[in-house]
């Protein structure tokens, strides 16, 4: 039998479960971002023309990401290899679910339902920063867009967008979007030395349609109040408010995520102890890292571990910094 694996996040299928692009949130299509949102009218997509900047394009991206439902077919190589997989997105009563199934190796299956996450947590920032435009203004700071010219991919033709990064913090990543819906057909995720880390591309995209209604909004959140927070994060990385805790977890289990539009980072701080302890030092999840440390903090040994799709150097940074902090003190990233 298949190993199912279930998750709730804010971003698209091709952009989370296949691990290039980050556990996001995104909400209207609009280019003016003065208010918030709490669900998005997929229709309008229909009525916005083709984009001609790099950041038209790439908001035009993560607007399809939620609002086309379809069946693909999709091969990732990584450096564990290439494994072909299935994929599916729909939108059920303003719900998305989306499912990666293996087709090759271990056969397991990713499944996420959940609504389009938002960008900060509740009363922090600007609360219309979530649409797409929002964030391209938030990675253009961070990373450089260029348009690189038209090619044809899974018979449709796409044109590819490179997404630079302005400093040494982050990787960089090519995409290549179908120019009719704006779906990314080919993603590549480039290292520091300008080296694929990782490829996915769709094979057969199987008519995609867009969703007649509206997408919702995710429900707006407190930060909770964590012992702990990381005094450095790289340049740019903000807080999302998304629900981490899991059912079995005790409640001195702590999982924070971060993201500057493009990247992901998740920090998990626990007691170094059981089965759950890891060996010290750097790990490959795939394309991930995973930097492991034990660190006293509040009063005994915790196990802290930074990852994501992030040079390793900068892990550890982010591990080494994670501070204990005083219940009464404010001021958690």
């Amino acid at each position: 039998m298949p190993r199912r694996r279930t998750w709730r996040a804010g971003c698209g299928l091709l952009l989370a479960a296949l691990v290039i692009y980050p556990t996001l949130s995104l909400a209207q299509p609009q280019s003016e971002v003065s208010s918030p949102v709490e669900s998005v009218d997929c229709a309008a997509l229909a009525e916005v023309q083709q984009p001609t900047t790099p950041g038209e394009w790439l908001a035009r991206s993560l607007w399809a990401n939620h609002c086309y439902e379809f069946q693909a077919r999709a091969v990732r190589i990584g450096v564990d290899g290439a494994r072909a997989l299935a994929l599916s997105h729909e939108v059920v009563e303003g719900v998305e679910r989306e499912v990666a199934r293996f087709l090759d190796g271990p056969p397991v299956i990713f499944e996420r339902r959940g609504r389009i996450g938002r960008m900060r947590w509740a009363g922090e920032g600007d609360p219309a920063s979530t649409s797409p435009a929002g964030i391209v203004a938030h990675v253009e700071h961070y990373y450089r867009l260029r348009l690189s010219g038209e090619s044809r991919l899974a018979n449709r033709r796409t044109v590819r967008l490179d997404v630079q990064p302005l400093d040494d913090m982050r990787y960089g990543h090519r995409l290549w979007l179908d120019t009719a819906t704006g779906l990314p057909l080919k993603q590549v995720l480039v290292d520091e030395q300008g080296h694929a880390v990782e490829t996915f591309q769709i094979t057969e995209l199987r008519q995609p349609r867009l969703y007649a209604g509206s997408v919702s909004v995710d429900a707006r959140r407190e930060r909770p109040q964590d012992p702990w927070q990381p005094v450095w994060l790289p340049e740019g990385f903000i807080a999302q408010p998304v629900e981490t805790r899991r059912e079995g977890h005790d409640e001195d289990v702590g999982h924070r995520v971060y993201s500057d539009g493009l990247a992901t980072l998740s920090i998990f701080v626990e007691p170094a102890e059981g089965a759950a302890q890891l060996i010290p030092g750097m790990h490959r999840l795939g394309v991930s890292h995973a930097a492991v440390r034990h660190r006293e903090l509040g009063g005994r040994t915790r196990q802290v571990v930074a990852m994501g799709e992030l040079p390793p150097r900068v892990l550890l940074q982010v591990a080494d910094s994670v501070a204990w902090r005083d219940a009464g003190s404010a001021g958690a990233r």
